[in-house]
């Protein structure tokens, strides 16, 4: 399995110190590059120079919503093929239907129970190292 990069977009700290205590639990090397929110985000990705392999986005945040932050990496034409999944606790069905419709690779509804979270991060994780990637 390949290592991956993962910018990890969430404005909760507990959420960000939970999904690394994930990658450390399961003696995975993947690197996670984190932002606190959408704005953030933006900052280290025009760049280009150092791109993630995949991001991880939760929908709410201060500043640039998730949605409205999608919308804008999506009309990057490097930017584009970096495959995004939704990391939320937002189960709505609009929200849902959006990100879809925008061009999303993922909604993965972040579970109460730890277990059930380290679960889902695992094989989300397992899943996109053994993916063709675009390098770009």
């Amino acid at each position: 399995m390949k290592t991956l990069k993962v910018l990890l977009i969430e404005d909760d700290m507990i959420e960000v110190m939970k999904l690394n205590r994930v990658i450390t639990s399961l003696n995975l090397s993947h690197k996670i590059i984190e932002a606190n929110n959408g704005e953030e985000a933006l900052k280290l990705l025009e760049k280009k120079d150092n791109l993630p392999d995949i991001i991880l986005l939760d929908l709410n945040m201060p500043k640039i919503n998730g949605i409205e932050f999608l919308s804008i990496l999506k009309d990057d034409d490097t930017l584009k093929y970096i495959p995004t999944i939704i990391l939320t606790t937002s189960n709505n069905e609009r929200d849902l239907i959006e990100c879809y419709k925008i061009g999303i690779a993922g909604y993965i509804l972040k579970p109460l129970k730890y277990e059930d979270y380290v679960s889902k991060i695992e094989k989300l994780l397992s899943y996109w190292s053994i993916n063709e990637l675009k390098k770009i």
